[in-house]
């Protein structure tokens, strides 16, 4: 035997090339939810930074912004500041909960229909129709030589994709600034290098990922399709083939019309491989490229009417229903797969969230105050023997207009306290200070109390508004005196 390797032989290869999905135009009652769930979700993308919000002369005026130069969230009447960030991780952790409640009840919904990565790829998608044609046409396109024509449709097409993806690149940094200002800044040159570096980069990367890597995203990068197993049961509602009804197939409408013939009702058409954005076949099971988008519902009952079967051969089912199917038994309603504890669980955690920051949201204060004692020197011995520590007090004022309040001790028996501009024979039980609207008013203040005393004794801090008898705050602090001195 010779063991003189065949150079002429190419290696076998590790990875598949790529197949290109042209999914194929259906319509039908979950692509015409898919189109309303579109026009929704890009309406409040690209619309959202453009609406007003008036909150009064000392505080910005858009509904939504993050502006992270001033270290706050706007969101309509909701200003949340960098100490309140709880509210954004518990919006954070109901995102995570009603994606849970979501898959659970009924499968990759979300991947389906309101996925970024789904609505810009199927909003591609049609593009890509409207300029090139239908499936058809798009195949025969791909196979065509290089040619004048060729590279002119894809060099419009691609232009077409380059503009979506820049307007939604450009689209995110409004969120971060105030919109029209950016707006006129962005086209005279005069905005932040960091904006057109971000839109630069959520221009490519949708560019690239709608227009090129589409159902490869879905697979490959994105985490959630291995955790849906975890999320799914037998009682999830999800896109279901009901092989027992199909089964044995045909090929045609002519042989699926002789009834004496033992077929099933699906007659290999290959409608539902052919709409389907992943380019799966819903036949085989269920598979990590299925997001559950439905097209294959819409595509596969079209073709159960032209052929004078019921619908329903492809549908959302529970695997406990298909098995009581089979056997002839009646499936138990959706609303009660539905409302199962599981989902209930799930439904109960997210609302409970919800309603805790709803009534967090209610009853804070709109003030808040913060000190921390001088390290080095911790204290200070005046001249008649008394101790004097230093802090620094920051008031916050979390409404858009000045307010002022009043600071005061609480506890420190004898203890005084004055302001580093002002002198000791001001000092007294309590500050009264102005705070500018939607600001943190930064005071360095003295406090002195006897000598005698604990090394370490507890006080606060006791803030109030003076126009609001119910807007209070504290802060614990300790007052440092000499070690050892009783």
């Amino acid at each position: 035997m010779s063991n003189v390797t065949d150079l002429t032989t190419p290696p076998p290869a590790f990875f598949e090339k790529r197949k290109a999905v042209f999914p194929k135009q259906i319509d039908g009652p979950f692509r015409r939810f898919k189109w309303l769930v579109m026009a929704i979700t890009l309406t409040i993308y690209w619309g959202t930074p453009w609406i007003r919000w008036d909150r009064g002369p000392y505080a910005p005026d858009q509904a939504v912004l993050v502006d992270l130069a001033n270290r706050r969230f706007y969101m309509f009447s909701i200003e949340i500041w960098p100490h309140e960030f709880y509210y954004v991780a518990g919006l954070l952790i109901m995102a995570g909960i009603g994606l849970f409640l979501v898959t659970s009840a009924v499968g990759r919904a979300w991947c389906g229909y309101a996925c970024p990565q789904t609505v810009w790829t199927d909003l591609f998608q049609h593009v890509e129709r409207f300029l090139d044609g239908d499936r058809n046409a798009q195949i025969r396109l791909d196979r065509a030589p290089w040619t004048f024509g060729k590279l002119f449709k894809r060099l419009r097409k691609w232009a077409a994709w380059l503009l979506i993806a820049f307007l939604t690149g450009g689209a995110w940094i409004f969120y971060f600034a105030d919109a029209p200002t950016l707006q006129q800044d962005f086209w005279t040159g005069q905005a932040a290098t960091v904006a057109y570096a971000t839109t630069f980069l959520l221009t490519m990367t949708t560019f690239i990922f709608g227009g090129f890597m589409r159902e490869q995203v879905c697979i490959y990068m994105c985490p959630w399709p291995r955790i849906q197993t975890a999320m799914t049961d037998e009682k999830s509602l999800i896109v279901t083939y009901r092989h027992w009804r199909g089964e044995p197939r045909t090929r045609g409408l002519k042989k699926a019309s002789e009834e004496h013939l033992p077929t099933g009702d699906c007659i290999d058409c290959m409608q539902c491989v052919q709409v389907c954005p992943t380019g799966i076949d819903i036949r085989e099971g269920p598979q990590i490229g299925c997001i559950t988008c439905a097209l294959c519902i819409d595509a596969c009952d079209r073709v159960m009417a032209q052929i004078g079967r019921p619908r329903g051969l492809i549908d959302y089912a529970t695997e406990l229903d298909c098995e009581r199917e089979k056997l002839g038994e009646a499936a138990v309603p959706a609303i009660r797969r539905l409302l199962r504890p599981r989902t209930l669980v799930y439904l109960g955690l997210w609302t409970a969230i919800g309603v805790a920051m709803l009534f967090a949201l209610g009853t804070r204060t709109r003030v808040d105050i913060a000190a921390n004692a001088d390290r080095n020197p911790q204290f200070v011995r005046l001249s008649d023997g008394s101790i004097r520590n230093a802090y620094l007090v920051k008031l916050r004022n979390m409404q858009s207009r000045p307010r002022e309040m009043i600071v005061s001790l609480a506890g420190l028996p004898g203890g005084q306290m004055w302001r580093e501009s002002e002198t000791r024979a001001q000092a007294g039980r309590s500050l009264r200070l102005a705070v500018p609207a939607d600001q943190v008013l930064r005071e360095r203040i003295y406090v002195v109390a006897p000598a005698t005393g604990a090394a370490r004794e507890d006080f606060a801090f006791a803030l109030q508004a003076a126009d609001d008898s119910t807007e209070k705050a504290r802060d614990e602090e300790s007052f440092v005196r000499p070690g050892g001195m009783q």
